[in-house]
């Protein structure tokens, strides 16, 4: 067994049975490319490296082909590997992590005189997905030239990953966006051209200048929601509060604190669906200046925090709420959640006991208009379920 089979898989299937092109061209960034075939591997996907001559002056090629299990392709030959890598049942995904302003300006100008080049020109010929990670001093991307041929492939259909700039260098794209740009670009794309705004994490109600009044979330039932939007090809807007997980660069995020925050954006909201796992405090209070000394008891007074639901739902003609009760039988569950959504002419609510709060796993009931579904399992499952319904 090579060593690459060994990681094949380890972080779920979502690419098993993709071919993926990778194109490595003479940027000091394709040092990130050995982690990155491993990552891709570990999704699924076989990875067949081509490498253009400058690229292979930096990485190995044998190192290129423990990380693959595939030898890397430095020249074509007589067996056409541009025509045979992207003829019929071949790569699903060309993807150039990272690519010089040299590589972009000739894919740009249909110029082929590498392996990589000559694989673009086939898969941008052929309507196969193509990714391109631009890596490059600033300067160079500031150059009208490149940055014309950047938008002539954008007008192709590339898609263009970054780059982000420090102020001196055009940084290419980090390897976990790569990888899930990669993902989504692959993926069914049942949700590409819609909208999607996801509201999670906690509210934190300020009782002085140290303290905060909060509920129990970690946030990641969002960010799983989030996630997978992305990758099934929505334009994906995360609004998220205090959370214990780590949200990803590729996501586009706006943060909030106070339930106030989150009310003063509701008049942002412009998206197709809206979907709002947010666990937001049902009280506020009045902040105390500095620090309430810790000497003795104090007491707090709490007034009701307006209900933000209904002011998404005037905003968005689509919106999921979510509904967390505590020791509440299934039917009882069941009968608030569809009081919930008829007040507030909700499109779907998924109702679930407190207990599972912050936990991988989520025991839910989703109801929708004409039916309701027990659920049972991890939150990424969840979240899958939930925006099948937004596909209808």
């Amino acid at each position: 067994m090579h060593p690459s089979e060994e990681i094949f898989c380890e972080r779920g299937e979502l690419m098993k049975g993709k071919t993926i092109v990778l194109g490595i061209t003479g940027s000091i960034a394709a040092t990130e490319c050995f982690g990155t075939i491993r990552e891709l591997i570990r999704h699924g996907a076989r990875v067949v490296p081509v490498v253009t001559p400058a690229g292979a002056r930096l990485v190995s090629l044998d190192a290129l082909e423990f990380a693959s299990g595939q030898r890397p392709i430095v020249e074509l030959t007589g067996q056409t590997e541009h025509i045979s890598l992207f003829g019929e049942g071949g790569a699903d995904l060309l993807l150039i992590f990272p690519a010089t302003a040299n590589t972009i300006s000739k894919i740009a100008l249909g110029i082929d005189d590498t392996a990589v080049t000559s694989m673009a020109t086939v898969a941008i010929g052929k309507g196969t997905p193509t990714i391109v990670a631009p890596a490059m001093h600033k300067s160079m991307l500031d150059n009208r030239a490149v940055s014309r041929n950047l938008n002539s492939l954008r007008e192709m259909g590339v898609t263009i990953l970054g780059p982000y700039s420090d102020g001196v260098r055009a940084k290419v794209a980090s390897r976990d966006e790569v990888v899930e740009a990669a993902i989504r670009a692959i993926s069914k794309n049942d949700l590409k051209g819609k909208s999607i705004l996801i509201i999670g994490g906690r509210s934190e109600e300020p009782m002085d200048g140290m303290r905060v009044v909060t509920n129990r979330s970690s946030g990641l039932m969002a960010l799983e929601l989030a996630k997978d939007a992305y990758r099934r090809g929505a334009d994906v807007e995360l609004w998220m509060g205090a959370c214990n997980v780590i949200i990803p660069d590729h996501l586009s995020t706006k943060r909030f604190s106070k339930v106030a925050d989150l009310i003063g954006m509701v008049d942002l909201i412009d998206h197709d669906v809206a979907i709002v796992p947010a666990a937001l405090s049902d009280f506020e209070m009045e902040e105390a200046e500095g620090k309430i000394s810790s000497d003795g008891p104090i007491s707090l007074r709490m007034r009701p925090a307006p209900k933000v639901l209904p002011l998404i739902c005037g905003r968005c003609g689509f919106v999921i709420g979510f509904k967390a009760e505590s020791g509440k039988d299934t039917d009882k569950l069941e009968g608030m959640a569809r009081c919930r959504m008829r007040e507030y002419g909700l499109g779907a609510m998924v109702a679930n006991d407190i207990s599972s709060a912050g936990a991988g796993r989520s025991s839910a009931l989703i109801l929708t208009n004409g039916s309701t579904e027990a659920f049972e399992g991890p939150k990424s499952a969840l979240a899958s379920r939930i925006l099948d319904i937004v596909v209808g």
